[in-house]
Order: C-alpha cells, then sequence, then structure tokens
C-alpha cells in the first residue's frame, strides 16, 4: 500500500504541475458534455475550475450543421468551458423523420472468458465483468490493445470463437434468452465491401439477403438506413470508385458498413472499433451520427481504443479495461470521478482517454525504461514516471469498494428481477430468394470489374489468336496429326493456366461471403450455387469466341455437331478449372500462396496429361496414378481428339488407308469407341460437381473455424441463481 500510495502520490504532481495556471494555455474549446440525468455532483481536477450543477440542452437540429449545447452555468468559469459546438453530417433536404426503434436492455453478469493459449500468464481474457446498456444510449468498452475489448463484446453478441468458453450470466431484457436473427446487428473491425457497387445498390442487394417482403418494403428500409447513417450525397457514388475516380473516404465506408445492419432494424447494434482507422474529424462526425441513432431508442455498444475530448463527450457509459479486469463501468463523467479519487486525476489540457490509457497501458513501462536515465531541460520525466501495474491494482481496487461498483450491482439486480418481452426473429429471406438475388449481383460486379473478368476476356482471345496463327495452315494430311495433337494440347493448358487470373476476383467473393455468412446473410450452399449460376454466362462467352476462333484457324472438321462439342467441351474445362481455383483460394484465402498453389499444381497436370509422355508409359506411382487421372487436361485433350479422329481415314500410299484412331495412337492415348467422348465429358461434369462438394466442405469448416459461436457454460452461475431465488 505504501508502494501505490507513493506512485499516486508522484503522478498527483506531475498532474499538478502539468495542469498548473502557470504552465497551461488557456483553452475555450475543452470541455465535457454533461448529459440529464448524469452524476449531480462536482467533477475533482488538479487546479482546474469548480464544477456545479448545470443543465445541458443537446438538441439537434434537423438539417443544420451543428449541435447546438444550451447551458445555464451556475459558474462563469464553466461557461467558458463548456462554450463551443460540434459539426454533425447535413441531412439530405427532405429528410424523412427518423423512425423509433423499441430497443432491449443488455446485462452482463459474472462474464468470464477463457481462451486456451491467448494469454502467457492466463487464459483468462475477460475476468468477472459486470455491466449494462439501455436503449437510446451509447456505452462503449474501452482499454488498450489486448485487454479483451473485442472478446467481451462478442460475448455479449454470442458470437465467440469456438475455442473460447464462456462462464457467467448474459440477459436481454431480463430474460437469459438467445437473441434471434434480425433483433441484433454486429459490425465487424474490418468489413468487406463490394466496390463495384453504389452505396444504395449494395445496401439495396443487402436488404433483398437479409429481410422477407416485397421489394418496394426494402426499398424504403434502405432510404431509411442511408438518412440514419447521413449517407445521401453518397448513394449513388460507386464504394470502390471507377478507373481514375476515388472511391469512397475511409469514414464513409465505416458507415456503409454499420448501414448494411441497419436495413434489419435492429433493437441492439454491436460495433468493434466504430473509430478505426479514422481521422479526427471523420471520427467526430461517426459519433454524431451514432448519437443521433441511439435516440431513436436502439441500444448501442462499441469498443473503442482512444478517442478525442469531443468524442468522449458523447459516450453515456464506459466500461474501462485492462488485462481482462474491469476497472470501471458507470458514467463517463463518474470515470474521471473515480481516477481522481484514486489519485490519477486528469490534467485539464489532456483529453480523458490518453489520461486513462496512459495510467493502464503497460506498454508505457518501456517507454519509462527508455527513459530512465535521460533528463530534459526541465529535468526528470515526471510525466512518464508511473509504474502502469500499479496503477491498475490501484484503480481496481478502489473500483472494487467504491460505490460505483455497488450501483452497478443493484441495477443489475434491478434489471433481471422480471423479464421484459422476448425478442422476436423478423423471418429471414427465403434460399430461393438470395440464391436469385446473388447471382444477379454478381452478373453485375462482373459487367463492372473489367480488370478481372474482361481483360480476362481479352487474354484469352490474345492468346487463342496466338496459338491459332502459330499453328495454322496444317491440312488433313497424315503428317498433321501429331501437329494438331500439340495445338490442342497447348490451347488446353495455356487457356486453362491463363484462367489463374481470376483469383483476386475469386478471394474477394470469398470474403464477401465470410463477411455476409457470419451474419446468417448468406450459407455455403447458396452462394456456391449463385456463383456458379453468374459464372456461367460469362465463362461461356469465353469458351465460345475463343473455341470459333481457334476452330477453324487450325482448320478442324467443317461439322457443326463436332463444332457444338469442342465448345462445350472447353466450357467444361473452364468450369472444372473455376471450381480448382475455388478450392485453393478457399484454402489459402491469400493471393500469392493461392497463385503460386495452382500454378503448381497446373505445371503437374500438363506433366501428367499424357502429352509428353503417353498416358500408358507414364511411371505407375503417382504420376499415372492418381495424377493422370486426376488432371482435368487429361479427358479433354482425350475427348476434344476423339470427337477430331474418330471415323475418319488417312491415305497411306495409293493403296493403303489407316483409320484416325491408328493414326494417333502413336501421338496420344485415345478410345477406339465411338461414345468414350461423350464418357470423357462426363467425367468433366463430374468434376465440376465434386469440386464445388469439396468448396463447400472447406467453406463449411475452414471459415467454421473462425465461425462465432456462443458457448455458455453457467452450472455454477445457475445453482447459485437458483438456490437464491
Amino acid at each position: 500500500m505504501e508502494e501505490i500510495q507513493s506512485q499516486s502520490d508522484n503522478y498527483r504532481s506531475s498532474s499538478s504541475s502539468a495542469s498548473s495556471p502557470a504552465s497551461r494555455v488557456p483553452s475555450s474549446n475543452f470541455f465535457y458534455l454533461r448529459k440529464p440525468g448524469s452524476l449531480r455532483q462536482p467533477i475533482s481536477f488538479e487546479d482546474s475550475p469548480e464544477w456545479e450543477d448545470t443543465d445541458i440542452d443537446v438538441r439537434v437540429e434537423e438539417g443544420g450543421d451543428s449541435i447546438n449545447i444550451a447551458t445555464t452555468p451556475a459558474s462563469p468559469s464553466l461557461s467558458k468551458l463548456n462554450s463551443g459546438s460540434l459539426p454533425s453530417p447535413p441531412l439530405p433536404e427532405g429528410a424523412v423523420v427518423v423512425r423509433k426503434i423499441a430497443g432491449a436492455s443488455v446485462v452482463w453478469k459474472d462474464l468470464t472468458v477463457t481462451i486456451k493459449g491467448k494469454r502467457k500468464y492466463s487464459d483468462k481474457v475477460v475476468k468477472s465483468s459486470n455491466g449494462y446498456a439501455f436503449p437510446g444510449t451509447m456505452t462503449v468498452i474501452m482499454g488498450p490493445a489486448k485487454s479483451g475489448k473485442s472478446t467481451l463484446l462478442r460475448s455479449l453478441a454470442g458470437r465467440l470463437h469456438h475455442s473460447a468458453k464462456m462462464y457467467g450470466e448474459v440477459f436481454v431484457n431480463g430474460a437469459k434468452s438467445h437473441m434471434p436473427y434480425g433483433s441484433y446487428g454486429f459490425v465487424e473491425r474490418e468489413t468487406t465491401l463490394i466496390g463495384s457497387l453504389t452505396v444504395r445498390e449494395f445496401l439495396y442487394y443487402s436488404a433483398l439477403l437479409q429481410l422477407p417482403g416485397f421489394f418496394c418494403q426494402k426499398r424504403n428500409v434502405v432510404e431509411d438506413a442511408i438518412h440514419a447513417m447521413s449517407l445521401g450525397d453518397y448513394a449513388n457514388k460507386l464504394i470502390g470508385g471507377h478507373c481514375y475516380m476515388k472511391g469512397l473516404p475511409r469514414g464513409e465506408r465505416r458507415r456503409v458498413s454499420i448501414a448494411r445492419e441497419l436495413v434489419m432494424r435492429p433493437h441492439i447494434l454491436f460495433i468493434d472499433e466504430p473509430l478505426y482507422h479514422l481521422d479526427s474529424v471523420s471520427a467526430l462526425l461517426m459519433m454524431v451520427t451514432l448519437k443521433k441513432l441511439a435516440s431513436t431508442g436502439c441500444t448501442l455498444i462499441f469498443t473503442i481504443y482512444q478517442s478525442s475530448t469531443e468524442v468522449f463527450g458523447l459516450f453515456d457509459r464506459i466500461c474501462l479495461l485492462s488485462n481482462g479486469n474491469t476497472l470501471f463501468f458507470g458514467e463517463t463523467l463518474a470515470c474521471l470521478q473515480h481516477f481522481s479519487n484514486a489519485g490519477f486525476p486528469c490534467p485539464i489540457m489532456q483529453s480523458p482517454s490518453d489520461h486513462f490509457l496512459r495510467a493502464i497501458n503497460t506498454d508505457f513501462d518501456r517507454i519509462i525504461a527508455m527513459c530512465k536515465n535521460w533528463q530534459d531541460e526541465h529535468g526528470d520525466f515526471s510525466s512518464v514516471n508511473m509504474d502502469t501495474a500499479v496503477a491498475i491494482r490501484t484503480l481496481e481496487a478502489t473500483y472494487k469498494s467504491s460505490a460505483d461498483a455497488a450501483a452497478v450491482e443493484s441495477m443489475i439486480l434491478r434489471l433481471t428481477e422480471k423479464e421484459g418481452p422476448l425478442l422476436k426473429s423478423k423471418g429471414k429471406a427465403s434460399n430461393a430468394t438470395r440464391i436469385a438475388v446473388l447471382t444477379w449481383r454478381s452478373l453485375l460486379i462482373m459487367s463492372r470489374e473489367w480488370k478481372f473478368y474482361w481483360l480476362r476476356l481479352i487474354l484469352c482471345m490474345l492468346l487463342t489468336l496466338c496459338v491459332g496463327t502459330v499453328f495454322s495452315g496444317l491440312g488433313h494430311s497424315l503428317s498433321s496429326v501429331v501437329t494438331r495433337v500439340a495445338a490442342i494440347f497447348v490451347f488446353i493448358s495455356f487457356t486453362s493456366l491463363l484462367s489463374i487470373a481470376g483469383v483476386p476476383a475469386l478471394l474477394k467473393e470469398i470474403k464477401i461471403y465470410a463477411s455476409e455468412e457470419s451474419n446468417q446473410h448468406s450459407g455455403a450452399f447458396v452462394f456456391l450455387l449463385g456463383q456458379l449460376l453468374s459464372s456461367i454466362p460469362f465463362l461461356f462467352l469465353i469458351s465460345i469466341s475463343s473455341s470459333l476462333v481457334f476452330y477453324f484457324l487450325i482448320g478442324l472438321q467443317d461439322e457443326f455437331s463436332l463444332l457444338m462439342y469442342f465448345v462445350l467441351n472447353f466450357f467444361m474445362c473452364l468450369l472444372v478449372n473455376e471450381g480448382l481455383m475455388l478450392v485453393v483460394v478457399s484454402l489459402w484465402q491469400h493471393v500469392f500462396w493461392s497463385i503460386l498453389t495452382l500454378v503448381s499444381i497446373h505445371v503437374l497436370m500438363m506433366l501428367a496429361a499424357g502429352y509428353f509422355r503417353i498416358r500408358n508409359a507414364l511411371p505407375g506411382p503417382m504420376w499415372m496414378y492418381p495424377l493422370s487421372y486426376v488432371a482435368f487436361h487429361t479427358y479433354s485433350i482425350q475427348g476434344l481428339l476423339e470427337n477430331e479422329y474418330l471415323g475418319t481415314s488417312f491415305a497411306v500410299g495409293q493403296v493403303r488407308t489407316i483409320t484416325g484412331f491408328q493414326a494417333i495412337r502413336s501421338a496420344y492415348d485415345i478410345s477406339s469407341d465411338n461414345n468414350s467422348k461423350w464418357e470423357n465429358l462426363l467425367i468433366l461434369f463430374l468434376m465440376v460437381v465434386g469440386y464445388r462438394i469439396l468448396v463447400f466442405v472447406l467453406l463449411h469448416f475452414r471459415l467454421g473455424k473462425n465461425k462465432s459461436v456462443n458457448k455458455i457454460f453457467q452450472c455454477n452461475q445457475d445453482k447459485k441463481s437458483t438456490s437464491t431465488r
């Protein structure tokens, strides 16, 4: 205790010197917002003006440019501190009346989350946390990095990682019930948006995936979400830009990700780091927008690492964490009082969040070690001379014995005594609707993503022209058979290899699916079927254009049925290759490793396809079994050669003739059966289905590891609550 007291006194003296009248510069823009219903007691600052009771009326003017703060202070010094205005994003003309949302209260009691191996010294990421959130308020979970903020947020939303275990109780409207689909929204720290869609299109397709009902009703919901997040000026702009046009800034992109969850009109909205990678202006605009959203009745719970003074003044309640321990829970101004009571008052010229993190962030110990033997022109580095471990222990001990902790327990008891109305599911869109929406959306994306789709078509056409001109003018003599086999092998192998250029587009689709699936907007089967249906027109366009150019430049048999088989065979080959790319991309989920793996697989398949060495002559282990049977090149080339040469004959001299099968047998291994080309086509079709099934399994289990599940282990807690009642 003497060590704690000395550290506290040392920091108090440094705070006093930092905020003394001789050293500080007056600022009329520094203020804290005191909201109606906040604590009616002065906040203690070192050498700061005394806080007296004052009523602050916060009015958000529709269509205005600021939030007006009308004060009736009893102290002139306080009026100087509380002067200023906060800019808010302007509403579009003809703004609709904000719809009221029936929020829900959230209570967590003795919440502990353990993740094996997450901490070097303890598996407990969150330790016995208590708190609550009311409708129409913003509750923020604040703390340094790796303090358990996101884990606590996910545990409240029921989206913990499968390796995490949660102990304790979570109540929604006083009942221990799971939040049904549509009753809450969860916004990840980093969300994947579709850059080739406008804001309105993106939200409209999201509404179609989430909501049942008629299309006209969903348009109204989309417009409400656009107005709620103040995106009216950006509604018709592409999210990712186009050509030389810039896309949306980070702040607006973050708003779009939040607006996607608002189309369901959730009762509770969880946001992980809403100010992630935002500058100070964008952060303030974001928080003002969220404050306006909370005023409609929605319950907002989000995490935050750091904030400015103006942003801090907009919070209603704060849950302060460090190493999983709750150092404070209560109203924002009471947190300042708590630090002051513990001996760590906030200097007048310092942001509250900076002050909090400075006191509880253990990374500052490294700065202390670096500055230990240094001196500046004023002497020692007294402003950083504080042991954060001591500060954390002091703050935790002070909070546990404070009236704030007792008030939290009392409020939790009141909120859980009586069960309120249960949240009901708002229904889901049918799978048929989702498949149709995903198919149409993918087609629209393909028509706009020229780098990944139209450029790929152009490259395939250029490659086909190159191969066709190199092997043109072969004729139909016996000597042209071996050269024509080489032309078909090069065409199939190189076009398949060139298709790897579509890996970035497929990776983007996988990320979009993972983002939508985590919020139950989509599913593996729906995604795969929609992706298949949308890719068929594009791949068929490549197959028919490339096949026509190659077919007539090489001079294959001039018969319509043979040409149609060639097109169909090449189309199946592209579908199989697309499925193979989906498998690899789903497995790696990284552009570099996916491309490297695909190139290696294609090289091995080309070597085992039977062109460089007859298939029957390949070495048994590995090359013949299983590579030559797994390589789709084998069945595609074999079917095309059978389509071209079976039923034909070649003259040898003036008397003798040989069949096409006999002529090609020395160059490539094919079957003499006339139906074998259809068998090869059937094998390609089965490969298309097989690769899609493999992708379904990978998406279900590979992404399922990152999928949040709610594992609540509360046997002891239930026994305690039962015995208490």
